[in-house]
């Protein structure tokens, strides 16, 4: 299987994450996935014995099932089964804040559940079509249930267009004001929000959890050395397998980053698996049409490196998907290496950005819309 997880580290960061604890893990290596049960039968019996001798309540899944995996598992093990997607889903309806996030979540949500309707209501089974009907059992109730997904649905969408033309004209007065838009990007919980709060001393919510984040906030950065101040956004964090209904979902705010004239990619250094989560981040940049926008790469975490491991030089060169990037080992925490990163980004700024006088100690800021 792609992205195998031996450890099953980072799915059981996403269940605390969820407010779940885990209390056993077991890996399985098949070349192909049985379509009945995902593991086979005899992993399956392992899993449900398992669950029983420590008392779990739910079993998750490091991979997307399909609806009749899903149905299949709960039969044979008598407990809850859900997969990577459905969890990811869960910790960003906890995590949304802003209306467009709570609209963008509730979306991916209703999409991944209207094709699940027979097993997420159980209870269908025991209703008939209707009076005098011949049908299968629940016929009517799961159309009923059906249509009232697909018209919430569409409902959802429109407010969320809605909220995409709001974001595009406030993009386009900032365009206006001739701007210069630099968007943060990254895996989650490499410390963009951190790193964020450093830069504009601002006090958006950071925290040591994935998905500490998942609004986008834009707030004014003032670069002395180019004696002007730039747009700064903090957006939601990347992670592999990211459900394709999220990367739909959250168009509006990633954006940011298509529209960007500059990405700070941000890269946790002290992770030892940082080149496939930087692989990830440009998997999805691709996906949504950013991968054309020039990066600056900012190692970041420097001091959960020991002295031992520090590069010889806090500046220079990296190689990504081909192409040398400039890059920048930092700490957000401490601010080792800020300094040096300030006058990288003043240097990016053309002159079309103008000369704005010091900034008052506190900065404006945008509020996206719904925030």
């Amino acid at each position: 299987m792609p992205h195998f997880d031996g450890e099953l580290e980072e799915l059981g960061l996403l269940a605390q994450t969820a407010g779940l604890q885990p209390v056993a893990r077991i890996t399985c290596k098949r070349k192909a996935p049985d379509a009945a049960l995902f593991v086979g039968s005899g992993k399956a019996d392992e899993i449900k014995f398992t669950a029983e001798q420590f008392g779990a309540t739910e079993v998750l899944f490091d991979q997307s099932l399909s609806p009749a995996q899903q149905r299949n598992l709960e039969r044979h093990m008598g407990l809850p089964v859900n997969d990577r997607t459905l969890l990811i889903l869960e910790i960003f309806s906890q995590r949304a804040r802003s209306h467009e996030g709570k609209l963008q979540v509730e979306l991916a949500r209703l999409r991944y559940l209207s094709t699940r309707l027979v097993r997420r209501w159980s209870h269908l089974e025991r209703q008939r079509g209707g009076i005098g009907a011949r049908g299968g059992p629940g016929e009517a109730q799961i159309e009923l249930d059906r249509r009232m997904i697909g018209d919430s649905i569409k409902r959802t969408s429109s407010r969320l267009d809605k909220v995409k033309r709001q974001r595009h004209t406030q993009r386009r007065q900032r365009e206006r004001r001739d701007a210069f838009n630099i968007s943060l990007v990254g895996y989650t919980n490499a410390g963009k929000s951190t790193l964020f709060n450093a830069l504009v001393k601002a006090r958006a919510y950071a925290a040591d959890q994935l998905f500490a984040t998942l609004d986008t906030t834009t707030r004014q950065l003032y670069l002395g050395d180019a004696g002007c101040s730039v747009s700064l956004s903090d957006t939601v964090g990347f992670i592999r397998d990211l459900p394709h209904g999220l990367v739909d979902a959250f168009q509006a705010t990633l954006q940011e980053a298509v529209d960007a004239d500059l990405l700070l990619h941000v890269v946790d250094a002290a992770r030892p698996d940082f080149p496939e989560q930087m692989a990830e981040v440009q998997r999805v940049l691709a996906e949504i049409g950013a991968a054309d926008v020039p990066q600056l790469l900012v190692f970041n975490k420097l001091d959960a490196l020991e002295k031992s491991r520090w590069p010889l030089h806090l500046s220079d060169m990296f190689e990504v998907d081909g192409v040398r990037v400039p890059r920048l080992f930092v700490s957000a925490r401490t601010g080792e290496g800020l300094p040096a990163l300030r006058r990288q980004l003043a240097s990016r700024v053309p002159s079309r950005a103008g000369s704005d006088p010091a900034p008052s100690t506190q900065a404006p800021e945008f509020h996206e819309a719904g925030h």
